[in-house]
């Protein structure tokens, strides 16, 4: 079977099943896959070199538009680059499409050259592999356009193919059905401790949480991607933490993604707690039993009708304003610390259009300490099945076209994906703000109780230590740098040139913050 004619097929299918971006890692095997799309006036293509950071590239645009994008790969190894953003789209529920060219099917098991077993490489992390060896083959049977699905194309490396023709139709994923009377019956037990969790949302989901929340009028935990966190007020938790060891609540209802903060992996350890996950993901996030509701959360909400106040009835609120005061006072003791930095920054970042937070302590930091009067209207990051991979490429992907969009990383997470921006040539948009928590390496160990007990030689290499600045990074880029090693010297205003903003917290006020914080 001539490449022309499968090749066709392929982009013909993509675009009916609502496929409109395609990221091209451009090789010798898939090169009648990448003459197919250039010849569609319908297909919109992004170009990169390595398959690891276009990954993540097609992530962001899918968490952007929440349609499906695709990566398109040659053969070998380069489809296994793919396998860290395939999982993390697995996880939030993103139609990731990979295309990956194959050699034909009677070169499987023979070693010959670039010649991989590529149909099943993602395993149960794709929805299904359309293993694509003829024009009679078929393509995306009942996807329902939430879930990546991988096509693996068998090719030889020739031929030009003709222009893609085919008329194509609107693509309408599922809506999936649900039933809240299982919701409707936990809620009548919040008189022994109720507790929300909020994680990820939608945008779309935003507002019908917002006036749940004002409803019930409970205690509230509520991630930085949530877009709610500035606007909740009193009702806003300090420290879940200390919150749910102290308090101990014996309900949490938890709406969005899976949440960040450590408190969500203490609850394995409390089956007493009965946990309520509303989702569109499907995923409990958590090992022991729990229940889990799965469709669009605002739609599920809106479904349950009235619920009435359930209120705080355990004084958590009481305890929590506490809490928030004698934080501020100990950021402002250590205004040098990294917290305290967040806070400064976070200040700066009330003039940004949308947020990406990247890997473990950015985005619980932030959480923690960033201020909570001013909304920024979009807030997103990886849930990361691997903190640190992919998160430069994923801010790039997301936000194409969005001006003024900030992106707080942490040192080890930039330097994991230094490639990625390659992908801001062809990314429109002006006022960009790449901020570097340069802490010298993975301080978010470096509290860890078992870390602390360890030889100072294996305390070395589990906290990665570094002297590396970034400046010449930047440099080669072509961005403007600025660094800044105390809070007074912070000033960062909007530019049309993406901006690199290192930041470089004080080591000894940040251990003194933390000393002291574990004391209140």
């Amino acid at each position: 079977m001539k490449n022309d004619s499968v090749a066709t097929m392929v982009v013909e299918a993509c675009l009916k099943a609502g496929i409109r971006e395609y990221v091209v890692c451009a090789g010798a095997r898939n090169m009648s896959l990448i003459d197919a799309l250039v010849s569609s006036d319908d297909a919109i293509i992004w170009s990169h070199f390595e398959e690891r950071s276009a990954g993540f590239f097609a992530l962001g645009r899918s968490m952007d538009s929440r349609e499906p994008c695709a990566v398109v790969t040659t053969s070998g190894t380069a489809v296994a680059e793919l396998l860290p953003a395939v999982i993390e789209a697995h996880y939030q529920g993103r139609p990731l499409v990979l295309i990956s060219a194959d050699r034909p099917a009677s070169f499987r098991g023979s070693g010959a050259p670039q010649a991989i077993e590529q149909p099943g490489i993602f395993s149960q992390y794709v929805e299904a592999c359309d293993d694509v060896t003829s024009v009679e083959d078929v393509l995306f049977e009942n996807w329902a356009g939430l879930r990546p699905w991988h096509l693996n194309v068998c090719l030889e490396e020739d031929e030009v193919v003709r222009p893609v023709l085919q008329k194509i139709e609107e693509f309408q994923p599922l809506r999936s059905n649900f039933d809240v009377t299982d919701l409707v019956h936990f809620f009548q037990d919040h008189w022994k401790g109720f507790v929300v969790a909020v994680g990820g949302l939608e945008p779309e989901d935003r507002e019908e949480v917002f006036g749940f929340l004002k409803e019930i009028k409970v205690p509230v935990i509520a991630d930085a991607t949530s877009g709610l966190r500035e606007l909740l007020g009193p009702y806003l938790v300090a420290d879940a933490e200390q919150v749910m060891r102290e308090f101990k609540p014996q309900c949490v209802l938890r709406l969005g993604e899976v949440p960040v903060g450590r408190f969500w992996r203490d609850l394995e350890n409390t089956p007493e707690v009965r946990v309520f996950s509303v989702t569109r993901s499907g995923f409990s996030g958590l090992a022991r039993e729990s229940a889990v509701l799965h469709g669009e959360v605002g739609r599920i909400l809106r479904g349950l009708g009235e619920v009435g106040e359930l209120g705080d009835t355990q004084d958590i609120l009481v305890a929590n304003r506490r809490r928030w005061s004698q934080t501020q006072d100990l950021l402002d003791a250590y205004p040098d610390s990294e917290p305290a930095m967040m806070r400064t920054l976070s200040i700066y970042a009330t003039t940004a259009q949308s947020l990406y937070l990247g890997n473990s302590l950015p985005i619980r930091e932030w959480g923690q300490f960033a201020q909570r009067d001013y909304p920024i209207e979009t807030v997103r990051a990886n849930r990361g099945a691997n903190g640190i991979d992919g998160q430069l490429s994923t801010w790039i992907g997301m936000t194409h076209g969005l001006d003024d969009s900030w992106c707080v990383l942490g040192d080890l997470t930039t330097l994991y994906d230094m490639s990625a921006p390659f992908l801001l040539d062809g990314c429109e948009a002006s006022g960009r703000v790449l901020v570097i928590v340069n802490n010298s390496g993975g301080k978010i160990f470096e509290r860890m109780p078992r870390v602390k007990q360890m030889a100072p030689l294996t305390r070395e290499l589990v906290l990665n230590h570094h002297q590396y600045p970034f400046e010449k990074w930047a440099e080669m880029w072509g961005y403007d740098y600025a660094v800044f090693k105390n809070a007074d010297e912070i000033e960062i205003e909007s530019s049309e040139r993406v901006q690199v903003v290192e930041i470089v917290p004080s080591q000894e006020q940040t251990e003194a913050f933390w000393k002291a914080y574990a004391s209140l």
